[in-house]
C-alpha cells in the first residue's frame, strides 16, 4: 500500500508531502489546478520515461520520493530479494530525479537502480488507468492483454510467442536448406577439412604458452650454462670466493666490536650476506645440473610452434585464438550438417510446432474460460450503468495457422440495446458507453489482480447521474479490499470516497502552484457543493452535498 509521496519543483508543485490512507481516497479540484499532476509523479516512480519538462520553471531538478508497506510474502518482497534492493522489513522506498535536461537517475530502498527495475517493480506496487484508457481498449492488441492479463496468462502467452519464432526460425532453415543445399554441402566440406586440420593439430592454448617458455630456455640453454657457471665461479669455487671473503671480514669486524659495537651490526649483516651467499651456490648447482644442451628436443619445439603459427597465419587468427576458432567451427560444422539433412530439418520443424500447438491450445483454453467469465460480468455490470439489456462479449476468432499470439484474435463486442446483434466495440459504442463499459472492464479485472494500490485518473469521464454514484459505490467496494485513489470531478464518485483531497492552484509573485487540502468533513461538504453548483453556492447546494456524503446537518 502507498503510505507517503513527497513531490518537490515538480510542473507546478514547488514542495507537497501525501500521506495516503486505505480505503478509497477521492481527489478533486477545479480543472487545470493539477489534480494529475500527482499521478503523473507516481508514474515516473513507478518507472515511466521521465522528460526535462516536468521540472518547475526556474529549479533545476525535480525530486519524487514515495514509500510503500509491503507485506513479507509479497511478489514485491521477492523481487527485491532476487536483486539485492531488500531494506527494512515491511518498508519500500522508492526515489526519482529528473534534471532540466532530461536526465533522470533512480533509486530503490536507497539504491542506484534503472528505469526498467521501477518498471519492473512498480508493475507489483500500483496500477494506474489513465485518462484514455477506454479508448486503449478500441485496440485488439489492448484486448487481447488485458484478457491474459485477468486470466494470468501472460507467461504463457510470452511462451508462445517464443515457441512460434522458435517453429519459424526452423521453418525458415528447412527452406533455406532446400533451395541452398550446393552451396550449404560445399560450406560443410570447407568445414570438415578446417575441422580435421585443427583438432590434428591438437592445440592448447595452455600448452603454447608452456612451448613458447620451453623453446626460450632452449634456445639460449649454452648462455643460461655459462651464466650460472660464471656465477657460482665468483660466489664459490674460484680462487677468491664472495662467500668466504664475506665470513672472513665479518669474521674480522666481529672481533673488533668489542671496541666499537656499532660495527656488530655490520658484522651480522656480512654473516646473513655469507649464509645467502651459500644458499645460492647450491642453487646455482642444482639449476647447473638442470640445464639441458639439446638440440633435438629445441628442433623438435621449432617445428611445432611453426605449425602452429602456420595454421594460424592461414585462418587469419593469433595462434592463442586457434581453440575458440575450432570450438565455432565444429557448431557451425553440427549446424550445417543439421541443415544438409532433409529430415533431421523436417523433424526439427514438426517438433518446433508440436511445442508451439500444445501451449497455443493450452492459451487457446485459458482464455476461452477467461472470456466467458469476463464477459458474463461486464454484462451484469452494464445492467447497473444505465445500460439494461445489453450485452458484452469477448470473441475469439479462430486463427489456424497460429501466431505469435496463439490461435485466435481476441475482440470485443457489444451489443448496448435488447435485441441489437452483437458488434465489435470500436463500431457501435458511443462516447458515453465506451466510458460505462471501458470503467467497468477496469474495475472488474482489478478486483481480480494482486496489486495492492489501484489509480484510476479521470476514468468516469463520460457518465454522469446515477450511473455516477454506482461508479462510486463499485469503487468504494473495491476499496474495502484494497487501496484506491480516483481523479474524478464527479461529486457522485467522490461522496462516495472514504476520504478525500482537494487540489488548489495559485498564483503569487507572478508564479504558479498547485497545492493540496485535505478535506474534513466540512471541507468535504463545501467541495462537494462547488462541484455540484459551481461558483455560486447556496444552502440547497451544500445541503445536497451532505445528503450525498450522509451526513446529517444540525
Amino acid at each position: 500500500m502507498l503510505l507517503r509521496l513527497l513531490i518537490q519543483d515538480f510542473v507546478l508543485v514547488d514542495r507537497i508531502e501525501l500521506d495516503f490512507r486505505a480505503g478509497f481516497g477521492a481527489l478533486t479540484g477545479e480543472t487545470g489546478a493539477g489534480k494529475s499532476i500527482l499521478l503523473g509523479a507516481l508514474s515516473l516512480l513507478l518507472g515511466e520515461r521521465a522528460e526535462g519538462s516536468v521540472v518547475r520553471t526556474g529549479c533545476d531538478k525535480a525530486d519524487l520520493v514515495a514509500e510503500f508497506e509491503i507485506a513479507a510474502d509479497s511478489p514485491a518482497t521477492a523481487w527485491l530479494l532476487a536483486n539485492d534492493l531488500s531494506a527494512d522489513e515491511g518498508v519500500l522506498l522508492l526515489r526519482r530525479v529528473v534534471d532540466a535536461g532530461g536526465r533522470s537517475r533512480a533509486y530503490i530502498n536507497g539504491m542506484p537502480a534503472t528505469a526498467t527495475q521501477l518498471r519492473e517493480l512498480g508493475d507489483f506496487l500500483a496500477d494506474i488507468h489513465g485518462q484514455h484508457a477506454h479508448q486503449a481498449l478500441l485496440r485488439a492488441d489492448a484486448q487481447r492483454d488485458l484478457v491474459d492479463s485477468h486470466a494470468g496468462l501472460r507467461p504463457l502467452a510470452k511462451e508462445v510467442g517464443a515457441l512460434y519464432r522458435d517453429w519459424q526460425a526452423a521453418r525458415r532453415a528447412r527452406e533455406e536448406a532446400e533451395k541452398g543445399a550446393e552451396a550449404l554441402l560445399h560450406e560443410r566440406d570447407l568445414l570438415a577439412h578446417q575441422v580435421k586440420e585443427l583438432q590434428n593439430l591438437g592445440f592448447n592454448a595452455a600448452d603454447w604458452e608452456a612451448l613458447n617458455t620451453e623453446h626460450a630456455r632452449l634456445a639460449h640453454a649454452a648462455s643460461l650454462l655459462e651464466g650460472a657457471e660464471m656465477a657460482l665461479e665468483a660466489i664459490s669455487e674460484g680462487q677468491a670466493p664472495l662467500g668466504a671473503e664475506a665470513e672472513r671480514i665479518a669474521a674480522r669486524l666481529s672481533e673488533l666490536s668489542s671496541y666499537d659495537s656499532s660495527l656488530g651490526e655490520i658484522a651480522e649483516l656480512l654473516s646473513d650476506a655469507a649464509i645467502r651467499l651459500d644458499e645460492a651456490g647450491h642453487a646455482l648447482r642444482r639449476y647447473r645440473d638442470r640445464v639441458d644442451l639439446d638440440p633435438a628436443r629445441l628442433n623438435e619445439a621449432e617445428q611445432r610452434i611453426e605449425a602452429v603459427v602456420s595454421l594460424a597465419r592461414k585462418y587469419r587468427v593469433q595462434p592463442d585464438g586457434l581453440a575458440e576458432l575450432l570450438s565455432e567451427s565444429v557448431t557451425r560444422l553440427e549446424n550445417l550438417t543439421q541443415l544438409a539433412d532433409p529430415a533431421a530439418l523436417q523433424a526439427r520443424e514438426a517438433a518446433a510446432h508440436k511445442a508451439f500447438t500444445a501451449q497455443a491450445q493450452a492459451l487457446s483454453a485459458g482464455r476461452t474460460q477467461a472470456a466467458q467469465a469476463l464477459g458474463a460480468a461486464v454484462t451484469n455490470a452494464m445492467q447497473e450503468l444505465a445500460m439494461a439489456g445489453g450485452r458484452f462479449e469477448i470473441a475469439l476468432q479462430p486463427e489456424p495457422d497460429g501466431s505469435a499470439v496463439g490461435f485466435e484474435r481476441i475482440e470485443f463486442q457489444v451489443a448496448a440495446n435488447p435485441n441489437q446483434p452483437l458488434r465489435p466495440l470500436a463500431k457501435v459504442a458511443s462516447g458515453g458507453e465506451l466510458s460505462r463499459i471501458g470503467l467497468s472492464i477496469q474495475v472488474i479485472t482489478s478486483e481480480s489482480q494482486s496489486t495492492p494500490t489501484l489509480i484510476f485518473d479521470e476514468v468516469d469521464s463520460g457518465i454522469g447521474g446515477s450511473v455516477a454514484e454506482i461508479v462510486g459505490r463499485r469503487l468504494r467496494e473495491l476499496g474495502s479490499k484494497r487501496q484506491v485513489l480516483c481523479v474524478t470531478h464527479l461529486p457522485q464518485v467522490a461522496a462516495q470516497a472514504n476520504w478525500q483531497w482537494r487540489v488548489l492552484k495559485e498564483t503569487n509573485d507572478g508564479a504558479t502552484r498547485s497545492r493540496l487540502m485535505d478535506l474534513d468533513e466540512a471541507g468535504r461538504i463545501e467541495e462537494i457543493a462547488r462541484m455540484l453548483g459551481g461558483v455560486n453556492i447556496t444552502g440547497t447546494t451544500r445541503t445536497h452535498a451532505a445528503e450525498l456524503l450522509g451526513v446529517k446537518q444540525g
